[in-house]
């Protein structure tokens, strides 16, 4: 999160500050196919790697943290992907849990900690017997989780932090999950009575 001297407030996933369209819905414009209200191009990794628990990484300006893109970008995803996210919480400005909470889907959590997470050794720790089964968890102070879920529901699917103050701050994004192969997995049409944004 960043604050700016009008006291606006930014909140980021891979630095990118998530806003919502105003002029229709993202599932809306998936499904009827409108150009200009999103973009799939949410980046796979965070574009600058830096020690995300470190507090002084705020006031370092040649890695330009503090300033976010504001989008509304989503990540495309193929009908039974499996997904595997790293959640890592930052030291930008303050430190704070943060309850991410993924639409459409319950996911495993496969492993927790704290600091940076470093995939060559926390790997190791993924609990890939019997993981807890969730749609919301609290990404500890100062730490990271991983989490895993099957992409089997298609449609425009929210993911953000369940704090509701850093929703508008941006900390959020969408999954775009493909129609599958079936009329089972394919997304169905909107009823005639649904209400316009």
């Amino acid at each position: 999160m960043r604050f700016q001297p009008n006291m606006w407030r930014d909140a980021s996933m891979n630095n990118n500050s998530f806003v919502l369209p105003t002029r229709m819905s993202l599932l809306e414009a998936y499904f009827r196919n409108v150009s200009g209200v999103y973009t799939t191009d949410f980046p796979d990794r965070p574009p600058v790697v830096f020690d995300y628990t470190n507090v002084n990484n705020s006031f370092n300006q040649s890695l330009n943290l503090l300033m976010t893109s504001k989008v509304t970008n989503l990540k495309k995803i193929k009908f039974n992907s499996t997904v595997q996210i790293v959640l890592q919480n930052t030291a930008l400005l303050g430190i704070e849990n943060h309850p991410m909470h993924l639409h459409g889907f319950n996911f495993y959590v496969l492993a927790q900690g704290f600091g940076n997470y470093d995939p060559a050794n926390d790997t190791r720790k993924f609990n890939m017997v019997n993981p807890q089964e969730r749609n919301t968890l609290g990404v500890p102070v100062g730490g990271w989780a991983v989490i895993r879920f099957r992409a089997n529901n298609p449609g425009v699917w929210f993911i953000h932090c369940h704090l509701e103050v850093h929703l508008p701050w941006g900390l959020g994004t969408a999954f775009l999950v493909e129609n599958g192969g079936t009329p089972e997995s394919t997304l169905p049409p909107p009823p005639a009575d649904f209400p316009q944004c």
